[in-house]
C-alpha cells in the first residue's frame, strides 16, 4: 500500500477531535483513505509516570511496550475522525492488537509517530480494518503496532472470513487483580481516551451497555505489567485478541505459560469468562 503522508508540526488537540467524533454517527462509504499522519512527539516524564501508576507498571529505564499507543492516540483520533474516513469513531469495536518491539525502548525523548488505516475486510457483523502505527527514534524504526477494529453495519461484497484464535495450553495462574469501578476514568486521564463506554454506568448505558467496561489497552498494559519478568524487552511480537469485555468493577485472573522467548497468556473473569487471550513470540 502506498501511503500519502501528511506531516504535522504539533500533535492534534483532542477536545476538537472529540467534537468531530460526537457529530458523526453514520457510515458514509466503504473505502479507506490512503492518507497517513506523522508527527514528532515528546516523551515527558510526568505523563509516563502517571501511566505507569494506573497500569501498575514497575519502574524501568525502558518505555512500557504499550506506551507508544498513548503517544499516538491523538494522531489515531485525527485519522479516524477525518471527513474522508467512512466510519463513525463512536461504536468501533477493538478486536485485536499486535505490538512489535524492534529495539530496546530506552533513552528516548523524541519519537516520530506515523498512523494510517488499511486492509478493509468483510466480517460476519460488518467490516474490519487495521490501524497501523509506526514509531521511529533518531536512529530508525523502533516500534510498530496493528490494531484491528470492527465497524458494524458495513456491507462489503464477497464472503466473510474470521480467523480462528490460536488455542494455547500449559498455562497456570500467575496472579489476579481487581479492576476498580473508576479505572476507566483513571485510564482516560492518562490516555486521552474518554469513550463514554469506559467512564461510568450512566454513560455506558447510553450505548446499550449495562455498566462501564475497562479499556482494552488498559487491560493489555496491566497484563504486560504482570508479565514483565516473563517477556523479552525487545525483538518481540506481542499479540492479543479481545474477547468478553471486563465489566467494572471486577476481579480478573491471569494465566500464563513460563517465561522465555515465547509464551502464551489468558485473562479470565467470573464466571468462566475469557476477557483476552494473547501470546508473545520472537520477531521473525
Amino acid at each position: 500500500m502506498t501511503v500519502n503522508w501528511l506531516d504535522l508540526d504539533t500533535p492534534p488537540h483532542l477536545t476538537a477531535l472529540y467534537a468531530h467524533a460526537a457529530s458523526k454517527r453514520k457510515i458514509t462509504g466503504d473505502t479507506l483513505p490512503d492518507k497517513g499522519l506523522r508527527c514528532w512527539v515528546a516523551v515527558d516524564a510526568k505523563p509516563l509516570e502517571a501511566f505507569r501508576e494506573v497500569c501498575d507498571l514497575p519502574a524501568s529505564s525502558l518505555l512500557p511496550p504499550t506506551y507508544p499507543h498513548i503517544l499516538a492516540f491523538g494522531l489515531q483520533m485525527q485519522l479516524l475522525t477525518d471527513q474522508a474516513f467512512p466510519f463513525p469513531l463512536l461504536g468501533l469495536i477493538h478486536l485485536s492488537n499486535q505490538i512489535r518491539v524492534l529495539r530496546p525502548m530506552g533513552s528516548v525523548s523524541q519519537l516520530r509517530i506515523g498512523v494510517y488505516a488499511h486492509n478493509l475486510q468483510k466480517h460476519p457483523k460488518g467490516a474490519t480494518f487495521d490501524v497501523i502505527t509506526r514509531v521511529d527514534d533518531l536512529i530508525g524504526p523502533l516500534w510498530e503496532a496493528q490494531s484491528t477494529l470492527l465497524c458494524k453495519g458495513v456491507d462489503l461484497p464477497g464472503e466473510a472470513h474470521q480467523p480462528a484464535t490460536p488455542v494455547a495450553g500449559g498455562m497456570t495462574e500467575l496472579t489476579r487483580w481487581y479492576a476498580a469501578k473508576d479505572i476507566g476514568r483513571r485510564y482516560a486521564k492518562v490516555s486521552g481516551d474518554y469513550n463514554p463506554i469506559h467512564l461510568s454506568t450512566a454513560s455506558a448505558k447510553l450505548f446499550g451497555l449495562p455498566t462501564a467496561i475497562a479499556h482494552g489497552l488498559w487491560l493489555e498494559a496491566r497484563t504486560l505489567a504482570a508479565l514483565s519478568s516473563h517477556l523479552p524487552a525487545a525483538n518481540v511480537e506481542i499479540s492479543v485478541d479481545f474477547k468478553k469485555p471486563v465489566r467494572l468493577p471486577a476481579e480478573v485472573i491471569l494465566q500464563s505459560s513460563a517465561g522465555g522467548s515465547s509464551g502464551d497468556f489468558q485473562v479470565n473473569g467470573h464466571p468462566d469468562l475469557v476477557h483476552m487471550v494473547g501470546r508473545w513470540r520472537p520477531l521473525s
